[in-house]
This record gives C-alpha cells, structure tokens and sequence, in this order.
C-alpha cells in the first residue's frame, strides 16, 4: 500500500533544468478571455477548498468570417499550452509498479479503487510549464480538457489561484458520455520508492488510443485563443491525450496566424518517432514548424542519430522550416542554444537537489520568457537554468514550483557549476566557424581559449531589473 509521501531527497548537488518563479500574476482581462484573478492570496502548497469548475472561455464573438481568425494581429496573451493537463497523484510506495503491461494495470487500478487525500494532489503535466510562466510575470492560458469530476474541479481551481487562464476543447461535434471513464480529468500516479526513484502511470499508458481521442477539430474558442497567444507550448505528453490530427491540426493553425510554436518532445518523442503513420507525421510536422525545439542530449541524439549536442542542433535546424531555436539541456552541465548563426551555452548552477520532476517543463517557461522579451541568448540560458535550480530545491512541481525570490536568491549567488574543459571540448571545433557566447564567471567581457565569455555579474544587473518590473511586449520577435 502506498505510503505517505516524504521530502524527495538526493545526494546530487547540482540542477537538472527547469522551473519557476514567481511574480504577482496579472489581474487585467484579457481581450476575448475570462481569467482567473490571483491577486492577493496567500501561497499555500498542500489542500484547495473545491469551489466549482469554473473554466475560462472566450467571450462570444457575433457573427465574424472565420477568414478574420486566420488574419495576424495584436496579440494580448504570451504563452497558451496544448494539451497534457492532468493532476499528479504524489505516493511514497514500498516498490516501484512491475514492468508488466497487465501488472502495472492492475497496481494502477488498485491505487484508483481508493483515492488519497487531496494533500497528495498535484496540477501536473503542462500546468508546471503555465504555473511557472505565470509565476514569472507572463500571461498564461491552458488549452486542454478537464472532467468534471472531483479532479477537474481541482485543477481548475489550481490555474484560477495562479491567475492562468483556460479554454476548453469539447465542441458540439464531439460525440461522448459525460459521465464516462473518458471524459473524466487524466491522473497520473506519481510514484516514489524508499531509494528516490520515480515510476509514472496513467490511463493513457494502457490504451491504443489517446485518452481523449473523441476530440475531434479545433473549436473557434480553441483558434481565437491561440491566435491571441504570442507562444504555443506543446509537448510529446499531448500525444497521450489528444490525436495526432488534432494536435497538427493546431499546429498549422498556429503558423498561420503568426504564433510561435514551442516543442519539447520529452521522452515520447522516440516512440513517436517509430509510432504509427499518424504519430510519425505529426512529430515530423512538430519537429519542422517549430519556432523553438528544446530536447535533452540523449533525446537530440535519438531523434538525429548524432552524439554531439551543437551537431544534432544544427541537424534540427536544417531540417526545420520555421526553427530559430534549438535548445539541448545538459543535465548538471548546463544548457546550449543553437541557431545558424551562433552558439550560446551557460553552466548549471550548483544547489542541493531534493527533486527533478517539473524542472523540464518550468525550464521552458524562462526560455519562452527570454523569447518573448527578446532578451540575449545567454541571459535566457542564465535564467532557464536559475529557474530550473530553484523548481529542483524544492519537492513536486504544480504549485511547488519555485518562488521569483528563490530564483533571485540563484541569480545574486554566482554559484555556477563552471567546468572549463567541459565546455571547451565541445564548443572548440566550431571555434572560427560560428559566433560562441558562454556565460562565465570570469570577470571580463572578451575571449579566454578562443570562446567569448559573458561575465555573470553583467547578466545578473540586466536580468534583476526585468524580473523585479516586468515589462509588456506587444509582439514576439520574427
């Protein structure tokens, strides 16, 4: 039986990539949007009192041509997520679930036959990703599908609480039971042994078919919300929930109303990749009209075939379309971003790590920060991996996502995990070739073996003052 959960603790000393931060989320509507106002509430990271699930929708719109949603205009909110909106069942248990299809599915249902207390419910999935955006002064929605079940309640709370928005997919179309097993909020069970280590379950691991397959086409709700949005963050997570039709259906939606397509394809992009025709396609389509590709190594090298981080980046950038990015997470080393121009690569900071999970997602939310506010690359990177350190100090992701002050408190500490040979094996062989920025806390502006090095303390004066006033950016660059 499952135990109650403990703080995560690890002997690691230095980050994994990526969360939060935290800054007073926005209270003013946005146009074409209800949101959910967080002013004034204290954080609280355990029970939400359930109070109905009040899910934010477009406003209606009178009889206006479907050609003008198609039409590029202002754009009022930052960053919208796809999909993959589920709730996070955080268990200490004796053992980890049996690798068996069948086993597994049976330790699964047995967990569900009795759900725990809500001091073990999590927002998951992309709400670590929204959360932490919001958290850094962005304005956020969440583009998904929540049951209204005891669950949905619960995570649509969690997103009002954090001032993000959220528009649901069902349409008139969509031919399903309300009261059914697949209408009802995704769970994914959490799982945590006595060593640390952490095994994920959901409905959608026993199923050929996505959880919510009955989703069908693209609402106008769902077109007005990304086409207001500067960013659409989508993961290889979605693919669990909503078919890759859909999915690419938003996608080629997004470039033609001029929004930025950010992709991290996670762990399922290998299986993706060797999926079904649908699954291949969509993932290739995703790979190509991406703005900005995050990946770790090991999943830049199983998507390339190619070892070297700056190679398998560079391969993704010639055989993108629209990708200016690409981003390829380092582990405790750092991160890199790659573009045809230029290399830029920041070292991890050292800090004790109690948990991992959420990092990725949070991690995305600086880069989409950095993104939208057009900031250096390698001050992007300082802060992707700031926010990342902090989400890992802590235990879970959703609302435990870290504090703008942790990030801060990272940033003033110049406590980098630097490892010159590293970085110079390498960054040497493209030496010459292509502009090479790395952040360093070497106190001086220019070239030490050939790479040109940023002092961190110049970073740091150029991100504090962002991050304590936040500006407004009406556009994304192109």
């Amino acid at each position: 039986m499952p135990l109650p959960p403990k703080a995560l603790k690890s002997p690691t000393t230095f980050c994994a990539h990526g969360p939060s931060s935290i800054s007073k989320p926005k209270s003013y509507p946005k146009p074409g949007l209800i949101v959910f106002s967080s002013l004034n509430r204290p954080h609280t990271s355990n029970v939400f009192a359930c109070k109905g699930i009040g899910i934010a929708v477009p406003r209606p719109v009178s009889s206006t041509p479907d050609s003008n949603l198609r039409s590029v205009g202002a754009k009022h909110v930052d960053v919208a997520t796809l999909g993959n909106l589920c709730v996070d069942i955080v268990l200490n248990v004796p053992h980890l679930p049996p690798p068996s299809f069948h086993e597994r599915k049976a330790y699964m249902e047995h967990l569900a036959s009795s759900p725990p207390p809500k001091k073990y419910w999590e927002a998951g999935g992309n709400c670590n990703m929204s959360i932490a955006a919001a958290r850094l002064g962005l304005d956020c929605i969440s583009i998904g599908h929540v049951g209204n079940e005891i669950y949905g309640k619960f995570l649509s709370d969690v997103l009002r609480y954090e001032g993000i928005g959220m528009v649901g997919m069902s349409t008139d179309d969509d031919i399903v039971n309300s009261s059914g097993a697949s209408y009802e909020t995704l769970l994914c069970w959490v799982l945590v042994d006595p060593l640390q280590r952490h095994s994920f379950c959901s409905r959608a691991d026993f199923s050929k078919d996505p959880a919510f397959h009955w989703l069908s086409k693209l609402s106008r709700e769902v077109k007005i919300a990304i086409k207001n949005s500067k960013v659409l963050f989508c993961n290889g997570y979605g693919f669990d929930e909503l078919s890759p039709g859909l999915l690419l259906s938003a996608v080629e939606y997004a470039g033609e109303v001029g929004t930025s397509i950010f992709f991290d394809p996670g762990p399922r992009g290998k299986s993706l990749s060797t999926g079904t025709p649908e699954e291949q396609r969509a993932l290739n389509q995703f790979m190509r009209m991406s703005d900005v590709l995050l990946l770790t190594s090991d999943e830049a090298e199983s998507l390339t075939g190619i070892g070297d981080p700056i190679l398998a980046g560079q391969e993704l950038l010639k055989r993108g379309i629209r990708t200016k990015w690409v981003i390829v997470k380092m582990g405790c080393r750092g991160s890199i971003l790659i573009t045809t121009s230029n290399i830029a690569c920041a070292p991890a900071f050292k800090v004790n790590v109690i948990d991992t999970v959420g990092c990725g997602d949070s991690f995305v939310a600086a880069i989409a920060y950095g993104f939208i506010h057009n900031m250096p690359k390698v001050n992007t990177l300082a802060i992707a991996n700031a926010v990342g350190a902090a989400t890992a100090m802590g235990c879970g992701a959703g609302r435990n996502v870290a504090s703008l002050e942790k990030v801060v408190d990272i940033l003033r500490s110049s406590n980098l995990n630097e490892d010159h040979e590293f970085w110079t094996d390498i960054l040497e062989k493209y030496v010459g070739a292509q502009e090479i920025t790395c952040l360093s806390n070497i106190a001086m502006n220019g070239n030490r073996n050939h790479l040109n090095l940023v002092p961190f303390d110049k970073v740091v004066s150029e991100l504090l003052p962002k991050l304590e006033f936040p500006q407004t950016v009406e556009n994304v660059p192109t």
